[in-house]
């Protein structure tokens, strides 16, 4: 079997673990919010309480097989499931061709490094619809993912792998991270006398800093999701043309720039930000 043949095996693999994953995120965001453990009771249908049946959890194609519906009493089941599947499987197809983008990348350092950042990406997943959904983020997949960040920035570079951020870089994002948006909040707060935003999006922005690292991480995603956040809530004052602010969670907007600086940031920052880009090399 040549090199190029065994890398097509891992990256079915890599796919076939993310779509497993997008469908333990679907738990998570069930049962997250309402504090109830995503372990037990097994899956079963809200409305009729029937387990679900080992054929009928495959991801996507059970969905698809079942037609949308519970097998024991018919009731509908949200096509949400099998999106969130499917983006779990897209996202290990992308990370694992980002992370190791040929046969030369196959070795432990590269794998344990798409482990760590589809982890990262998977919750960026499941933190995104339930705050879309529940205006929170939890801190299983914020604050008390950060200290993971930091020690996933030590066994990689223990490990050897090249575009990891170092210890320090990732204690700094933490810091950078939370603290930016704390004082933004602060400022807010002593200006108008209210919160103006969450402090879950501050714990997410300090857990993105540890896995991402500072520069020009942090700016990036304070940046791109301000931008991407702008767009979309005129764009909604627009469509209901009443002219009313429709209030959004932040979180989802980090999260999506999170995962875009993930994919592309280097060359992105290279491209829009060359000076920045010069300096943080050194030059």
């Amino acid at each position: 079997m040549s090199p190029e043949q065994v890398w097509l095996y891992f990256l079915a693999f890599a796919t076939i673990y993310g779509l497993l994953v997008g469908s333990f995120l679907n738990v998570c965001i069930a049962r997250m919010p309402d504090d109830r453990s995503v372990v037990h009771p097994p899956s079963h249908c809200l409305a009729c309480g029937h387990a679900v049946r080992p054929i009928d959890n495959v991801p996507v194609l059970s969905w698809l097989w079942l037609r949308g519906r519970c097998r024991d009493c018919g009731t509908a089941i949200s096509s949400l499931y099998p999106a969130v599947e499917l983006l779990g499987g897209c996202l290990g197809w992308l990370i694992f061709r980002r992370v190791i983008p040929g046969p030369d990348q196959l070795d432990p350092a590269h794998a344990v490094a798409f482990l760590v950042y589809f982890t990262f990406a998977a919750m960026l997943v499941a933190l995104t619809f339930i705050d879309l959904r529940h205006f929170i983020i939890p801190d299983e997949f914020s604050i008390y993912a950060a200290p993971v960040g930091i020690a996933a920035a030590v066994l990689l570079g223990w490990l050897g792998y090249p575009d990891a951020p170092s210890w320090k870089q990732s204690v700094v994002g933490a810091l950078i991270g939370g603290g930016s948006l704390g004082s933004v909040a602060l400022i807010y707060w002593v200006v108008r006398r209210r919160e103006g935003m969450g402090t879950g999006d501050i714990k997410l922005l300090a857990m993105i800093g540890a896995f991402l690292g500072a520069l020009p991480a942090v700016p990036f995603v304070i940046l791109v999701s301000s931008v991407i956040g702008a767009v979309v809530g005129v764009s909604l004052m627009i469509a209901s043309r009443s002219g009313r602010y429709t209030a959004l969670p932040f979180g989802p907007f980090l999260a999506l720039a999170a995962l875009i600086y993930l994919l592309h940031g280097p060359e992105l920052v290279e491209r829009w930000f060359p000076g920045v880009h010069f300096m943080l090399a050194g030059g």
